[in-house]
């Protein structure tokens, strides 16, 4: 039987917990045994992780836009080296992949290597998005996604799925409990963005949303079980 392959696309601002800035360790901690769940049940693992906690778009008007996604980049990193620690720590093996030369604190991305690395039951973390300022952390997990044939994109929300309007706003803001990526497009749904749910559409690649704060819910959707929104593309 074919083993479950996944990309997981965690929030920057969800690792720093109430600190809302850097890292929570109870909460890194929590997904990392999550995620070792998993692992030893044979499902391969792929990690992106938003900047959130560190940089978030431009923060300053007067710094252009393209050194101020520049910095995003590198904070995509940092969160890469960090969490994969954790992870180290929890007891499981990583490897960390980025889109361009960084010394020695990763290795360039390589689908050949991370193919290998997921094979032998390594977490793979995909840092530093697409390596170019323009495109968000969105773009690169879908593009990862598709480079590492995985037969679906997690992403581990602050809320519980797709709702038609921001839940947070509107009382009456309706939930989805499956939607097609059509839809996603056709509705502007802030799932991912724009140029990413096209190339979903393009590529006929499904995604599921959920909750980071649902009891095991990392754990739950990695094995293909959870209470959040599915995003078909049949």
């Amino acid at each position: 039987m074919e083993k479950r392959r996944v990309m997981l696309k965690l929030s920057g601002e969800a690792l720093a917990g109430e600190k809302h800035f850097g890292f929570s360790d109870d909460v890194i901690f929590r997904v990392a045994d999550q995620v070792k769940r998993a692992v030893d049940r044979g499902i391969e693992v792929a990690i992106v992780i938003g900047g959130g906690n560190f940089w978030r778009g431009r923060q300053s008007e007067q710094v252009d836009r393209y050194k101020a996604d520049q910095v995003g980049i590198l904070a995509t990193l940092m969160n890469c080296i960090y969490v994969s620690e954790i992870f180290r720590i929890s007891g499981m093996k990583t490897r960390i992949m980025s889109s361009f030369s960084i010394s020695d604190m990763s290795e360039v991305f390589s689908k050949d290597e991370a193919n290998k690395a997921l094979q032998n039951g390594e977490v793979v973390f995909c840092a530093c998005g697409t390596g170019h300022p323009y495109f968000s952390t969105d773009t690169g997990v879908v593009l990862r996604a598709l480079e590492l044939t995985c037969k679906e994109i997690l992403l581990a929300k602050a809320i519980d799925g797709v709702y038609d309007k921001d839940p947070k706003k509107f009382p009456d803001a309706k939930k989805y409990d499956t939607l097609s990526i059509e839809e996603v497009v056709e509705k502007r749904l802030q799932v991912i963005d724009l140029s990413a749910s096209i190339l979903c559409l393009e590529n006929r690649l499904p995604m599921s949303v959920f909750s980071l704060e649902e009891e095991d819910g990392i754990f739950k959707a990695l094995l293909g079980e959870h209470k959040g929104t599915r995003v078909t593309a049949d």
